[in-house]
């Protein structure tokens, strides 16, 4: 199984999230992860999906999702030709005896604290996936009370295929 990400440009329109994500249901696939959010132009949003098959599965998945009206722009975001990020907040239980270890880890990863409480932390951290996921390794031993992840999202670099509207 490969993994492909996928940024769409989509109109900006009431149902259009709706309609793609008919569109895998509907075919049975799966979204690993999906980031929505309005552009720069307030008539487009852009979405980056990831979702995970074999070749033919994925190329099936870009073919239908390019004949869908509100989908004005796609493209395979490569890796080493793209930026990706995700962002996780990770709210862990940190007492006196833990504390500065649950803060040296965020430190580490130049993480924030971005909430203190008697009894927990809550730490924002952004990068790639693998960042975040040793990251969170290196929390285990600590309780983890709530976790929430963005999902990737990305941009392709350069100036090259940026498509104007």
């Amino acid at each position: 199984m490969k993994k492909r990400v996928l940024s769409l440009l989509v109109d900006n329109t009431a149902g259009v999230l709706s309609r793609i994500a008919g569109l895998f249901s509907r075919r049975g696939y799966n979204i690993d992860s999906l980031t929505v959010g309005e552009t720069a132009d307030p008539r487009y949003s852009r979405m980056t999906v990831v979702v995970k098959g074999d070749r033919q599965i994925l190329d099936q998945i870009t073919k239908q999702l390019a004949k869908l009206v509100d989908v004005a722009d796609i493209k395979t975001l490569e890796e080493g030709d793209c930026v990706e990020r995700e962002l996780v907040l990770v709210k862990v239980r940190a007492d006196a005896a833990n504390r500065q270890d649950i803060i040296a880890i965020a430190n580490i990863f130049r993480a924030k604290i971005v909430d203190v409480s008697l009894d927990s932390l809550i730490i924002e951290l952004t990068g790639n996936q693998n960042k975040l996921e040793a990251f969170l390794k290196m929390l285990e031993g600590n309780e983890i009370l709530e976790l929430a992840r963005t999902g990737i999202t990305g941009l392709s670099r350069g100036a090259d295929d940026v498509r104007y509207l």
